[in-house]
């Protein structure tokens, strides 16, 4: 056994791939204050600002690098749907996307709600949500993936929910605070290698 070192403008995480392969048996639908609404070609500068928002406490950025072509060709191609999630005063407090560009497979690409919202049931009523609209006909294998750079709960909602992982990897990137793209004091629980404080 070896430790790999990183470099100090880097980030590590440990990636697990996660799938169900059998349509989950129907569960009464939650309640919940908060709705879901389809974002038909959303704008990208709209899209980002809540991508960020949701994934800022989890350096989130992959979407916050891609130029506006490359964001929209996937956030406006017809097999893939964005959905916010709204609350009561009709602000923007969550986001999930779902990828059917696979045959016979959807990739919940996004899954999220601020900070705020954690730990009060809303995030099985997101799942309740995703399920519906994942499982379309044709569809054989649902899957996510999470990293431990996500919420410290993530990986054992997706068990408890019926995912099984069936892979893991470590993934390098460049800490998106230090390139600009999310503030200094995104994601405190994770600190910047030299940087006190």
């Amino acid at each position: 056994m070896a430790l790999i070192p990183v470099d100090p403008g880097e980030i590590a995480t440990i990636v697990t791939t996660l799938e169900m392969r059998e349509r989950p048996r129907p569960r009464p639908m939650l309640a919940s204050p908060l709705r879901l609404t389809a974002w038909a070609r959303p704008e990208p500068a709209k899209y980002r600002a809540l991508f960020a928002r949701v994934g800022a406490p989890w350096l989130w950025f992959s979407r916050l690098v891609m130029d506006d072509a490359m964001l929209t060709g996937i956030i406006h191609d017809p097999a893939v749907s964005v959905f916010a999630v709204i609350d009561r005063m009709g602000i923007e407090v969550g986001l999930l996307e779902l990828d059917h560009r696979q045959t016979g497979a959807c990739e919940i690409g996004y899954f999220g709600l601020i900070p705020e919202l954690a730990g009060h049931g809303h995030g099985r009523w997101l799942m309740a949500q995703a399920m519906l609209r994942a499982w379309t006909p044709g569809v054989e294998r649902v899957w996510v993936h999470t990293c431990t750079l996500d919420h410290p709960s993530a990986l054992s909602f997706y068990r408890k929910q019926g995912f099984t992982p069936i892979g893991r990897a470590i993934e390098t990137f460049p800490d998106p605070r230090a390139l600009g793209l999310l503030p200094e004091d995104a994601a405190p629980q994770i600190p910047r290698l030299g940087i006190s404080g």
